[in-house]
């Protein structure tokens, strides 16, 4: 595709998409859920025709020696096809919040002032890898009553096709536009360069992918964009606190899972704890071959356990910083629930940072002075997921504190404006 034809192409798309944003604000509730009903159906009878042109990905993805974990995350199975189905059922499920209006207040004029929840407009969406997040992003784009232009990466294009080809069959189907969901046919990454330069099409970018994408849709962005760069999330083991709480938690924070941005990658804990809880942790975390990059006092405490040594690293200061998504974690000893909340607000990247303690006072101060989307208390920093948060589903996360911060779903999705209700009042 030629320059100029990027342009032509990149225009229509945002064009098509302001269009159909406008029918989809008008939608009502009955409609949406309708075609997000119609979506789930689609997907459980084209289970074999959508795998068929995932193979075609698979194969070229072991042709041009994509790593292994990534070809993975490329599979659509059957039962992450029932997964994505059993999303939009569920989004379909969830109250329209749609033209709710909130906090209307009578003023001394005589006026009453409130606010309604209005769809943001255009999103478009830029992602690698998983091709089920097409199916997130249109089902809560349907929901939200956006219009959305998604461009996922080359690596999952014909999976990305057969989606959206269904995805627009469900619209159609309950009278709402094609073009109301729209997938950039082409691999050609130019067509990216338009989209996040259209503020006259396109009212914000959401990046979801590599720290490298994000960092280069945010430089170059010349309309607003959702993001979070890293997940450098923390879990505080606190004195006082439940012990076997604290093994469970820290194990499964890290553990659970060692590539999405909300495991842990930081272990902070109080030195009047640390000799009953780092040796117990150590063995956990050896036993499941992670490597512990440690500080002076922690590296002391794990090497008397009998921690194996080939294990055991000194920390340097970029490891406070590091988002691994693999079997390393950093370990600190501190005084106090102080030195960590300190330690958090400048090394997280204001993610996700759990507390363990039985201390209300020390929870609380956590919870306040954490300076991060996700705050938690006696829990795993895992559940910082749109799903787990009753949200129905999330098209990314935010670490940014304007509009949307956290896992970002339906609301995060929408914007509010203030209504003005009277009765012939004139301002004096």
């Amino acid at each position: 595709m030629n320059a100029l034809n990027v342009v032509e192409y990149s225009q229509t798309l945002g064009a098509q998409a302001r269009v159909a944003s406008s029918a989809m604000a008008r939608a009502s509730a009955a409609v949406k859920n309708a075609a997000l009903r119609a979506l789930a159906a689609l997907l459980r009878s084209n289970v074999a025709a959508l795998q068929a042109e995932n193979a075609k990905d698979l194969a070229r993805a072991v042709a041009n020696g994509l790593a292994a974990p990534m070809v993975d995350r490329l599979k659509l199975t059957a039962p992450i096809i029932e997964t994505v189905a059993q999303g939009c059922e569920q989004l379909a499920a969830m109250p329209d919040v749609i033209g709710e209006i909130i906090g209307m207040k009578q003023q001394p004029s005589g006026i009453r002032v409130g606010q309604m929840r209005v769809p943001i407009g255009v999103f478009g969406m830029i992602f690698e890898s998983r091709p089920n997040v097409t199916i997130e992003a249109a089902s809560l784009s349907i929901k939200s009553g956006n219009a959305c232009i998604l461009r996922g990466g080359s690596e999952a294009i014909d999976s990305n096709k057969a989606l959206a080809l269904l995805v627009q069959q469900a619209l159609l189907s309950s009278g709402l536009p094609a073009d109301a969901v729209q997938l950039v046919q082409t691999t050609d990454r130019a067509v990216v360069d338009q989209l996040i330069a259209m503020p006259q099409y396109v009212d914000v970018i959401i990046p979801r992918g590599g720290k490298g994408l994000i960092e280069r849709i945010s430089r170059a962005a010349q309309v607003p964009v959702i993001k979070h760069l890293d997940g450098n999330c923390h879990v505080y083991v606190d004195a006082p606190c439940d012990i076997e709480m604290a093994l469970k938690v820290a194990d499964n924070a890290k553990t659970s899972k060692y590539s999405p941005c909300n495991a842990a990658e930081g272990l902070l804990v109080a030195r009047a704890v640390a000799a009953e809880f780092l040796p117990r942790m150590g063995a956990i975390y050896a036993a499941k071959g992670v490597e512990m990059r440690c500080d002076e006092a922690a590296l002391a405490l794990l090497s008397a356990a009998g921690v194996p040594s080939t294990l055991l690293k000194p920390a340097s200061e970029q490891d406070w910083y590091e988002e691994y998504l693999a079997p390393i974690i950093s370990i600190k000893l501190v005084a106090d629930v102080d030195e960590a909340i300190a330690h958090i607000n400048r090394y997280s990247s204001h993610h996700t940072d759990a507390i363990v303690t039985t201390d209300h006072l020390h929870a609380q101060a956590f919870l306040r002075e954490v300076d991060s989307a996700s705050v938690m208390v006696n829990t795993s920093t895992r559940f910082a997921d749109g799903f787990e948060y009753g949200l129905g589903a999330e098209i990314g996360i935010s670490t940014d504190k304007f509009h949307a911060r956290g896992p970002v779903g339906i609301e995060g999705l929408t914007s509010l404006k203030y209504v003005v209700l009277g009765n012939g009042e004139v301002r004096s």
